[in-house]
């Protein structure tokens, strides 16, 4: 009414509307009929809503003697059997979540989520090493020795290695002592897996001396570790991988031969087919080199089976991401 007062003193409807805090277009809709308040905020009804008195009837039956220890799962269908409905399993456990009756009630551990490890980026070696333990089997059944391995992320050349009759927090941090070199090697960033060996408190105290960041897989996760999980496989399927050892000195002995092939023969299908070493001293640039002329030249003679695709170039990947955070 004070709208069209207004309009006929002879201002226009949209100065009016403005006036009072409405569109224009809203006053449209109200000519209309539709005197709905659909703005954003408004109190709405929701007509699906359960009713508060149902909601405290589904309350009061959840906690009747002969339902209180079953789950809406099971308490639902008995209603339906003698003829009552009141709402869905869901909406049940809507209603006692809300009121605070949904609780774990086993006396074992309540199962929770672990975070993802942060991301680790490697431009270059000795920045990020990744490392783990595996088991190397002896002639005696049910008795193992203890494979302890390190791995640069960016060429992924194994730096440290010791194999030991048990997993011990004593080996680790020795092996890592040796391999860091009292800090000379700058080191950033350690990824390792959860075991006890990887969390000691002297390998903590040495790495966090060296001011090195560290981070664990999950537990029961091994993509989190996935290029050390990846050279375990390679190990043990080697064709001299014997399977089992006789004695300490034997596994030592196989395991020294096993990493410099692996450092300096094994063409490493994830750097391009060079080895470790090739990556991890700057020989790959000119193996790369060689390649792609190789292969420009063969196009030159042969284009037809090229066509119009070029050649295929090597390059050194120059970033290497272990645990990419989620876009």
């Amino acid at each position: 009414m004070l709208i069209e007062e207004a309009h006929e003193n002879g201002a226009r409807y949209s100065k009016a509307c403005g006036v009072i805090g409405i569109s224009h277009r809203t006053l449209q809709r109200w000519k209309q009929g539709c005197l709905k308040d659909r703005r954003k905020g408004s109190s709405k009804t929701v007509t699906r809503k359960v009713p508060q008195e149902t909601r405290e009837e589904i309350i009061s039956v959840c906690n009747e003697p002969r339902f209180r220890d079953l789950t809406p799962y099971e308490i639902v269908p008995q209603l339906l059997t003698e003829g009552c409905y009141l709402a869905s399993e869901s909406t049940v456990y809507r209603i006692l979540r809300e009121a605070d009756q949904v609780h774990h009630r086993s006396e074992l551990r309540v199962g929770h989520r672990h975070a993802k490890p942060p991301e680790r980026k490697a431009t270059g070696p000795n920045q990020v090493y990744t490392w783990d333990i595996t088991y190397m089997g002896r002639t005696v059944r049910g008795l193992f020795y203890y494979a302890y391995v390190v791995k640069d992320l960016f060429d992924r050349s194994i730096v440290g290695w010791a194999v030991h009759e048990e997993e011990s927090e004593k080996h680790s941090r020795a092996l890592f002592a040796r391999i860091l070199n009292g800090g000379k090697v700058k080191l950033k960033a350690l990824h390792a897996d959860n075991g006890h060996p990887m969390k000691g408190v002297t390998l903590m105290a040495l790495l966090q001396k060296l001011n090195v960041a560290v981070s664990h897989s999950r537990p029961r996760t091994s993509n989190d570790n996935p290029y050390i999980e990846s050279l375990f496989k390679t190990m043990k399927y080697h064709v001299t991988y014997p399977n089992a050892f006789d004695t300490l000195e034997d596994a030592r002995r196989w395991m020294g031969d096993f990493v410099h092939w692996y450092n300096t023969k094994h063409m490493h299908s994830s750097i391009g087919y060079v080895t470790p070493h090739q990556m991890r001293y700057g020989h790959a640039s000119a193996i790369f080199e060689q390649r792609n002329a190789t292969l420009q030249r063969a196009r030159e003679l042969n284009p037809e089976r090229w066509g119009a695709r070029p050649a295929r170039t090597w390059e050194i990947n120059r970033e290497v991401v272990l645990n990419p955070a989620e876009k």
